[in-house]
């Protein structure tokens, strides 16, 4: 992905941090224990990572910019995803990924989960916040640099046949860009999780553990 991506269709807009600070105080900080080391791989602007509380905070992208994003406490690494080298094994409590895993090959992907088996602590969990192919079809290839599509139930027995656990599945969690018609205001962001109908639920939410018994 080049940079000028980030100049061009992933701009820079105070929306997102709206967005995420609602969706971590109100959903994932619950998941995510005060003692906790949180990965966030692909962290972008940083909106996810900056906003959570945890003993060590540790931000990687391949964006060269992305490190003068992060709050202060953040640990950054710039480089390729598919290279987790720099994290020591079995240190990571919580791993997020959001709009990631569409912009790289299948190889790419399975080689990462199998990077990240190793650095997950034996309850660690992977959670995978993207866009949900079944739903958003007809938008999906409108971002040039989206190479492989996924369902929620294809990247469900993806995780599987590598060899990890699907502890839940959202398969409309969110509204697939800022850009839907949808107000973006911590109230009815807080409205829409509430809600058993997400009108515009193009993003599905996926988590999972290292299958244990495959170790």
């Amino acid at each position: 992905m080049s940079d000028r991506y980030f100049e061009t269709r992933f701009t820079n807009d105070p929306r997102r941090e709206i967005l995420w600070r609602t969706l971590v105080s109100h959903y994932f900080q619950s998941q995510i224990p005060p003692e906790s080391c949180v990965l966030e791989l692909g962290a972008g602007y940083g909106n996810f990572i900056n906003n959570v509380r945890a003993a060590r905070r540790i931000a990687q992208d391949q964006w060269p910019d992305f490190s003068k994003y992060l709050a202060p406490g953040v640990e950054s690494h710039v480089g390729p995803v598919t290279d987790l080298s720099f994290l020591a094994d079995n240190s990571i409590d919580f791993a997020f990924a959001s709009n990631l895993f569409e912009h790289i090959s299948q190889t790419d992907f399975a080689s990462v989960l199998a990077q990240l088996r190793r650095k997950l602590k034996r309850q660690g969990t992977l959670t995978l916040l993207q866009p949900n192919f079944r739903y958003a079809f007809r938008e999906y290839f409108d971002d040039y640099t989206h190479i492989t599509p996924y369902s929620h139930l294809s990247i469900s027995d993806f995780l599987q046949a590598n060899s990890y656990e699907v502890i839940r599945c959202v398969p409309r969690f969110l509204p697939l860009t800022l850009k839907s018609r949808l107000k973006v205001s911590p109230l009815l962001i807080r409205l829409y999780l509430l809600s058993p109908v997400r009108p515009l639920g193009k993003q599905m939410l996926v988590q999972a553990r290292p299958n244990q018994e495959a170790s």
